[in-house]
């Protein structure tokens, strides 16, 4: 018994966690409560939700507002804060209430589940993250429940507000609106689009870095770390508000009809909800190519490291860029505001983004191969929206068949577990060899 307890490292005992709150979840909305019709979802149907809600996606292949129970939704929505904060957060919260002390191996748990550096001040930093996301979800939810109060029952708006907040926060996408429509008929609404960007953001920042924001009146400073995740989540939403503006704007499916503040607000959430929520206020099937296109790009991106938010991270892109611009300019070393990157960090950002394109490729060619009839944006799209665990679609999803949801099932899991277990695997000590093979030039470029 001990050995079996020794090989379940932090990865491992992730995945394991990860993979049997899906499976709960699977089981309760498989049973006749959870759906409308009384009848409950099919196992693969309620598996690809589960997985979904859980990987915070937001990927579905029946309309949740219309399918969905109450306690279905509620179902879901547990899901989507267990997956968003990780089961690792609500282990430590109950083990704080039973006061139970946090053993070194749970110390190691949550140092993977974070993606942190250290394991140093963890417990203090759940507690915190389980106080920065109840305050942040209960003003998102008053705002949101004020707002829908207008358009509905005000017991309706109340549990719509706070269903969308929590969904928001944690990046999974999920709505109540139904017909696939998503939030389109709030387009141009400023309370609900500066709201919900406001909470995509946020929750993609990662706690350490709100952490430092909210310490920041006491050191006055900020890590590498932050001020990298800051300052290109200001240059990728400007930008791509930007962009998405200009390809969008004679577009009479999308934003052409709309006043320019609308079309600023729809090109804003547009900007936004790729990094990645997955909600979205414009139908994504009628978006140009070019705005299509940029959004995979921001969907493989993703948000910050650490975060609810899936992609191979901010952090991970700035370093790649800075690394090519060093190249570039003929210099040695890869600086970022004033500090040294070490080359096993460059590394391990090779490594994450290579992992990533690899499993976007290779998803891709089997939705060509499952999926037929279909164009290979439709493809691409889904399997970067499936890995970088976005949940947008262009109309893909519903239509999968057995096959392809399963492809879809495992590229979720993968996008959700894969970066870390990838950081956890090449961060362990090496070991020393005996010998070193001499050096090798290769040609590049």
């Amino acid at each position: 018994m001990k050995t079996v307890k020794n090989k379940l490292n932090p990865p491992k005992i992730l995945v394991l966690g990860f993979a049997t709150i899906i499976l709960i979840g699977t089981l309760l909305l498989t049973l006749p409560i959870s759906t409308e019709n009384g009848q409950g979802l099919s196992f693969l149907d309620a598996l690809f939700t589960a997985t979904s809600a859980t990987c915070v996606t937001g990927l579905v292949v029946v309309d949740t507002g219309d399918t969905f129970s109450v306690f279905g939704e509620l179902v879901i929505l547990f899901l989507i804060q267990i997956g968003g904060l990780g089961f690792m957060t609500f282990a430590t919260l109950l083990f704080l209430l039973l006061g139970k002390k946090i053993s070194l191996k749970e110390r190691l748990l949550l140092k993977e589940a974070f993606n942190n550096i250290t394991m140093a001040g963890l417990v203090r930093l759940v507690r915190r993250i389980l106080l920065f996301t109840a305050v942040i979800e209960i003003i998102g939810g008053l705002i949101l429940s004020i707002r829908f109060s207008f358009d509905m029952p005000v017991g309706k708006a109340i549990y719509y507000g706070f269903f969308h907040s929590i969904s928001n926060f944690n990046n999974a996408g999920f709505d109540l609106m139904g017909g696939f429509n998503g939030l389109t008929e709030y387009v141009d609404d400023p309370f609900i689009v500066l709201t919900i960007c406001a909470l995509i953001t946020i929750g993609g920042l990662g706690f350490i870095v709100i952490n430092e924001l909210y310490e920041y009146r006491e050191t006055k400073r900020l890590s590498v770390h932050s001020k990298i995740v800051l300052t290109t989540t200001l240059i990728l939403t400007v930008g791509a508000t930007f962009l998405i503006f200009l390809f969008e704007y004679g577009n009479s499916k999308t934003i052409g009809p709309l006043s320019e503040w609308g079309k600023f607000l729809g090109s804003l959430y547009q900007a936004v909800t790729p990094r990645t929520a997955g909600s979205n206020t414009l139908p994504i099937g009628d978006l140009t190519q070019s705005t299509l296109f940029l959004i995979i790009l921001l969907m493989f991106i993703g948000a910050g490291s650490g975060s609810t938010a899936g992609g191979i991270k901010i952090t991970t892109f700035a370093l790649l860029v800075a690394t090519m611009w060093s190249q570039i300019r003929g210099k040695e070393d890869v600086v970022l505001f004033r500090r040294r990157i070490v080359n096993e960090t460059i590394l391990k950002a090779l490594t994450v983004t290579m992992c990533g394109m690899i499993i976007v490729i290779f998803v891709t060619f089997v939705l060509s191969i499952t999926e037929q009839g279909h164009s290979f944006m439709m493809y691409l799209f889904e399997a970067t929206s499936a890995f970088a665990t976005v949940g947008l679609s262009m109309g893909l999803t519903p239509e999968l068949s057995p096959g392809g949801r399963l492809v879809i099932i495992l590229t979720m899991f993968a996008g959700r577990l894969g970066p870390l277990t990838i950081a956890f695997a090449i961060t362990k000590r090496r070991k020393s060899e005996a010998f070193r093979h001499p050096k090798g030039n290769i040609m590049i470029g």
